[in-house]
């Protein structure tokens, strides 16, 4: 049996980061995407898509007139815009913005009706429609975004205003919905993660159980969707009803072995099913996960963590069919990656959960943000051809450059969100130990030691633990060894540790009697590996990707100028690194390898081999492309 122990609770106002790569992209996030999203929100930026989010709560409180306008679940961007100023608040104090977001949330507690209902689609545009279409309509998932920034505020601020509100929203949807209630599911998963964090808050214990009901409630019924539309009578999107595996209800959740349907609407339930696991205890619900997990990162994963092979719903696909030029992998899917990863982490510490919320955290992720703060890729393509992509039927969602926004705008405040609590993903600590997951220059606060984090990752293997212990008592410091990690040197006050038998599932376990001062230092080699995909990935055959460290690298026209189809790289080429010293990818490690480049021809097809030019090719992080002057991109490239 699995021995389950649950990890303490990790606030952003017990971590304060201070790391040369991840502080400049939180304060990114604080000083320009948070100010600009709050501005987009609220209608102030010109040529953009509207978004009229707080608008529409402020008509739904009755401070000003006007219509419901934007999509079903338009309430979910203000939630996940107030969790990232939540988390903002801890990691920087600002006063203002606190007063702002305080001011927001009042309006949305003067929009809830009085029987705690609060979705401004349904208050405004079709009151006489609530909780009738919930395949469709996101009311469950829009409460859930709502409860997880109601206890984030609460966590970070200690106020309670928002904490009031859902938890009387919650109040009303359990007195609807539950086993000898009136059945149902959410079309798009996320209310069971925001009861779960609802119920860790609170300790009310109905809201642990209402989770529980949503999650073992899904695919009992695999007709529960085509009964609920032949109910209703109506339609909002036109979803099809009998695809059962785009919403995971094709089968009870215990019994699933492969991820499919949309992707992010399966991991934000595999979030909650591992929250669960955790709290109830279920070996059954957590092999499931673990079954579920494997699928995703062994057979239907791309090299930067993405996730969702096609845009047609947004969905996975079959093992090993990873398109690099009709892709998906919706930034929010690799957020969500990150999360379940963490949840799994809580429950048992692996390194094959660290090391892909690192892949996520550098590349799919990442990538989903512009280096200015102001622009968002929903889909993270592997190669953009100039011409084809975002404009060809097929590879219209594949755009070449990060918009200002979107109509469907759930990445960007996901983004916002998820890098504003970052350190709270860095931890994991239980009765006897403490877990180090991920490495970012730090200072944080456990129960058992106060921790200083000096680290140079991603572009050097050399990081630096200095422990103050707050007890007597022997316990274990465990810390992650990336996969990737060659030629590790581990040392503790300067004497070299010897890692033979300490080191478990990619954890390197320390236990002593801590001493104030002790350091662990971790320094290990990064160079640059050539990548080659499984065999059965179609779309790879005969290519090469590159990886240092945690980060990914792509080509771009910008560097090499010509069609990058024409490129070739030897099996044997020279390769070097440097650090660049100016422009957008300023204090980046970039790579300069030896090719050759295929001339043109005349003939389409031709008996003879095209001839070849020497070239030096240059590869940057793959997070950082699409920031300068537009044109072709790959990850993979021909060898």
């Amino acid at each position: 049996m699995k021995a389950f122990e649950k990890a303490y609770q990790m606030k952003v106002r017990d971590i304060k980061i201070k790391d040369d790569f991840w502080s400049k992209i939180q304060n990114l996030i604080i000083e320009e995407a948070i100010p600009y999203q709050e501005k987009v929100l609220n209608d102030e930026i010109p040529g953009i898509e509207k978004s009229h989010a707080i608008a529409n709560y402020r008509i739904a409180a009755g401070f000003e007139e006007g219509e419901f306008y934007g999509m079903v679940f338009q309430d979910s961007d203000v939630a996940k815009w107030l969790e990232g100023v939540a988390y903002s608040l801890s990691v920087t104090e600002n006063k203002e913005l606190e007063r702002r977001a305080d001011e927001v949330i009042d309006i949305i507690a003067q929009a809830q009706e009085e029987d705690g209902y609060l979705d401004t689609y349904f208050l405004l545009k079709e009151p006489d429609h609530k909780w009738q279409n919930l395949q469709e309509c996101h009311e469950l998932y829009c409460a859930g975004h709502l409860m997880e920034a109601a206890v984030a505020y609460y966590n970070e601020t200690g106020k309670t205003r928002l904490l009031e509100v859902v938890k009387r929203l919650a109040d009303h949807i359990d007195a609807r919905f539950g086993q000898d209630k009136e059945h149902g599911i959410p079309g798009h998963q996320e209310i069971e993660v925001g009861l779960l964090r609802l119920y860790n808050a609170t300790g009310i214990e109905k809201y642990r159980n209402l989770a529980s009901y949503f999650i073992e409630e899904r695919g009992q019924n695999p007709d529960y969707f085509r009964e609920e539309r032949e109910k209703r009578g109506w339609i909002h999107f036109d979803m099809d009803p009998e695809d059962r595996e785009y919403s995971q209800c094709h089968a009870p959740v215990r019994e699933q072995n492969e991820a499919v349907g949309h992707s992010v609407r399966a991991v934000y339930m595999y979030m909650a099913m591992a929250d669960l696991a955790m709290e109830m205890q279920d070996e059954s619900l957590y092999e499931a996960c673990r079954r579920l997990w494997d699928n995703i990162v062994n057979k239907r994963m791309y090299i930067t963590g993405g996730i969702g092979s096609t845009s047609e719903g947004e969905a996975f696909t079959l093992d090993y069919d990873l398109p690099n030029d009709s892709i998906y992998a919706e930034t929010c899917a690799s957020i969500a990656m990150v999360m379940f990863a963490k949840r799994m982490l809580d429950i048992e510490a692996d390194g094959q959960y660290s090391d892909i919320m690192e892949r996520e955290l550098y590349n799919g992720i990442l990538s989903g943000l512009q280096l200015d703060g102001k622009g968002f890729f929903y889909v993270n393509p592997l190669e953009v051809v100039k011409g084809v992509s975002g404009e060809q039927f097929g590879y219209k969602h594949v755009l070449p450059r990060r918009p200002r926004w979107y109509a469907c705008a759930c990445c960007p405040p996901n983004v916002v969100r998820l890098v504003t609590s970052l350190g709270t993903y860095a931890w994991s600590e239980k009765e006897d130990a403490i877990y180090s997951h991920i490495y970012l220059g730090q200072n944080v606060s456990l129960n058992k030691a106060d921790i200083q984090v000096e680290s140079r990752y991603p572009w050097k293997g050399d990081v630096c633990y200095t422990v103050s212990p707050k007890t007597k008592d022997k316990f274990t410091i465990a810390i992650h060894i990336p996969k990737h990690a060659q030629n590790l040197i581990v040392t503790l006050n300067g004497t070299t540790v010897d890692i033979e038998g300490k080191m478990i599932k990619g954890y390197l376990y320390l236990q002593r009697e801590w001493a104030e001062g002790d350091k662990i230092h971790i320094q290990f080699d990064m160079k640059t590996r050539r990548v080659y995909a499984n065999p059965k990935v179609r779309a790879n055959a005969g290519c090469v990707a590159f990886m240092r460290g945690p980060v990914v690298y792509c080509f771009e026209q910008a560097d090499q100028k010509e069609l990058l189809q024409t490129y070739r790289i030897p099996s044997d080429a020279n390769m070097r690194e440097y650090l660049c010293d100016s422009g957008e990818l300023e204090g980046m490690m970039l790579l300069e390898i030896e090719g050759y480049r295929l001339k043109e021809q005349e003939d389409l097809y031709s008996e003879e081999q095209a001839e070849r030019e020497n070239v030096r090719m240059t590869a940057i992080p793959y997070f950082a492309w699409g920031n300068r002057e537009e044109g072709d991109m790959r990850v993979w490239m021909v060898e």
